[in-house]
């Protein structure tokens, strides 16, 4: 069988963690292009976490599936890079793959979608996986595309991976595409990379940048990336790098992590001055709970998740670990937009870190076996604070003081008498009410039967008690409330005082 891989090789060492072996893949980069040899000495410390007093979470509830909850169908002879994705009442995943039948020959990104992150994960009707994205032929990516990252944003899926030519004097790069459905891929940037290697500086280790990790904060696409030519990569090419940009397609507005945190950029093709860690195939989340990012990177003993605060300047709890086998980095279970699941037992008190990393060494000599492997952290406070509280219980209802439902949504609390409705609009529903959720006042009473409106373009929304038109996403809401829908011109709906939309 034609190899199409190749081992970044080497020892990496993580200051504060035991030494790691990654091995990630780099496509384009060819055999026996990666050099290893013995570590070099440690270089200078880093600083220790700064730990407010009592904010330590602790470690518990670890879990691991019994085997393989994901893998390609007949032919496919590696499994690993994989992006994982709680969107709705679903589990999907994505990773890299490759099947003959794919054209052209190359890696190939599959999804499946399962019940839950113990999977199995399979493909439409209970089937093999489908391979979603492939090489296109005479562009960058025209043999390779691999290690899918996934968000959801707006009803908008982006995949950003890495894409190879097959060239290996080309190295890799980082494309995206979008889709309705996570399925249907649409390649963006005409095509082209939107990220390629800094070549700041030239190593033995040719694999380029790659390996994306993607997380949407306050109106930002944060992309972490693999850049083995980056300056403050580490000596065998090691090393985390982060840009931002409103433009999903790091077109406009980019800004790049450096030494003196984010400055504006030209494009994404700046200096790598700044690396978060000495790691390959690494993932990133952002965690409500903790308002912390969450590295995910290999160490000697399983996935060493590094917090970092929101500008990547402070380390404010120290690293936990997700223990058990590995053989490629891991995909964090993660909100579509790339945020920690909340805890639907615990919200303000405990956060579930889950991963599924290949876990052995197939007969193409490549990474395969995904399986999930999981813990807990608890002992957190995250609603001692009314705005965290309220961003942590985002999109949850809970009953009320006064046998209806309570709705958060947008740092609002929204009174909903049924619950059926509530439950339409919720991304959750909670049995138990979290106290602290008293202390908020109620924004709005969404009654039975409030007056609904619908524009032309198919928009509908509901006229609460405070005046305002407060729209609905999922269908059928007005229906559900017993709401009479009255039609109006778009004039019309836009001279309403907006409320959130709701769903």
């Amino acid at each position: 069988m034609r190899v199409t891989l190749s081992w970044l090789l080497g020892a990496v060492l993580l200051a504060g963690c035991t030494p790691s072996r990654a091995q990630p893949q780099a496509e384009g980069a060819g055999l026996g292009a990666v050099v290893g040899g013995e570590a070099p000495p440690p270089g200078t410390p880093v600083p220790p976490p700064v730990i407010p007093p009592g904010a330590s979470p602790s470690v518990d509830e670890a879990r691991q599936s019994p085997g393989v909850v994901a893998a390609g169908g007949i032919g496919a002879p590696y499994n690993y890079g994989p992006a994982v994705m709680q969107d709705g009442d679903r589990t999907r995943i994505w990773w890299c793959s490759q099947y003959p039948a794919a054209r052209p020959p190359g890696d190939d990104i599959l999804h499946a979608e399962a019940a839950g992150i113990g999977g199995p994960f399979t493909g439409p009707g209970g089937g093999p996986a489908q391979s979603v994205l492939s090489g296109n032929p005479g562009a960058f990516d025209g043999v390779h595309t691999c290690d899918p990252s996934v968000l959801k944003v707006d009803g908008v899926y982006y995949l950003y991976y890495t894409g190879a030519a097959g060239d290996h004097a080309l190295g890799n790069s980082i494309g995206m595409a979008t889709s309705p459905d996570g399925i249907n891929w649409t390649r963006a940037n005409g095509g082209n990379p939107i990220l390629n290697p800094a070549r700041d500086t030239p190593r033995d280790n040719t694999y380029g940048a790659g390996q994306p990790a993607v997380v949407f904060l306050d109106g930002f696409f944060y992309l972490m990336f693999t850049d083995t030519t980056g300056r403050a990569a580490g000596w065998n090419g090691a090393g985390q790098f982060i840009v931002r940009s409103k433009d999903p397609a790091f077109v406009l507005g980019v800004e790049a992590l450096g030494e003196r945190g984010f400055e504006p950029a030209a494009s994404t093709q700046v200096p790598r001055t700044r690396s978060l860690v000495d790691a390959f195939s690494a993932d990133l989340m952002w965690i409500e709970a903790l308002e912390s990012f969450a590295v995910a990177h290999e160490t000697q003993d399983g996935t060493t998740v590094t917090f970092l605060d929101r500008n990547f300047s402070l380390r404010p709890y120290p690293p936990v670990l997700i223990p058990g086998p590995w053989k490629e980095g891991p995909g964090l279970l993660r909100q579509p937009d790339g945020h920690a699941p909340i805890s639907v037992a615990d919200p303000c008190g405990r956060v579930p870190l889950d991963v599924v990393r290949a876990t052995m060494t197939g007969e193409a000599g490549a990474p395969t076996h995904l399986k999930h492997f999981g813990i807990d952290l608890h002992g957190i406070d995250a609603c001692s604070d009314v705005n965290r509280m309220l961003t942590v219980l985002d999109g949850f209802a809970m009953p009320s003081p006064v046998r209806t439902m309570d709705l958060v949504a947008g740092g609002s609390v929204i009174r909903v008498d049924r619950r059926t409705v509530a439950g339409l609009l919720a991304v959750r529903l909670l049995e138990r009410r979290v106290p602290g959720l008293d202390r908020v006042p109620v924004a709005a009473n969404l009654a039975t039967g409030v007056p609904a409106v619908q524009a032309p373009t198919g928009g509908t929304g509901l006229l609460l008690g405070d005046g305002k038109l407060w729209a609905v996403r999922p269908p059928g809401v007005a229906q559900l409330n017993a709401s009479a829908i009255t039609p109006v011109t778009d004039e019309q709906w836009n001279s309403y005082p907006a409320g959130l939309a709701l769903g």
